[in-house]
């Protein structure tokens, strides 16, 4: 059983700062890409940021120059650093990563997801 936890979300003001961070841990044998998703009210879910196991990134243009994701493989943990962060940005964020499941070889492959975190930007 593999699961991810996300932490860091609340409420900032405009031109504030958050970092989220999602943690999966179960019998993990590598993991593959890296994302965050946001969901506003009312709204489709959109993906925000990603990053492959080799460290490539993309961003939503929306939030290109403001955020920044990263990832820790050691920790099985990826971040979304958030700056200049505006009301727009308010949202319900989540991770998800592509998962091997295993222990001594993989098993399985599936894509996991948090259980979201909300942010919000208001004055």
């Amino acid at each position: 059983q593999v699961q991810l936890v996300e932490s860091g979300g609340g409420l900032v003001q405009p031109g504030g700062s958050l970092r989220l961070s999602c943690v999966a841990s179960g019998r993990i044998f590598s993991i593959n890409a890296m994302g965050w998703y946001r969901q506003a009210a009312g709204k489709e879910r959109v993906l925000v940021a990603a990053i492959t196991s080799g460290g490539t990134t993309n961003y939503e243009d929306s939030v290109k120059g403001r955020f920044t994701i990263s990832r820790d493989n050691a920790k099985n943990t990826v971040y979304l650093q958030m700056n200049s962060l505006k009301p727009e940005d308010t949202a319900v964020y989540s991770c998800s990563m592509g998962i091997y499941s295993g222990i001594k070889y993989p098993s399985t492959f599936a894509n996991y997801w948090g259980q979201g975190t909300q942010v919000t930007v208001s004055s």
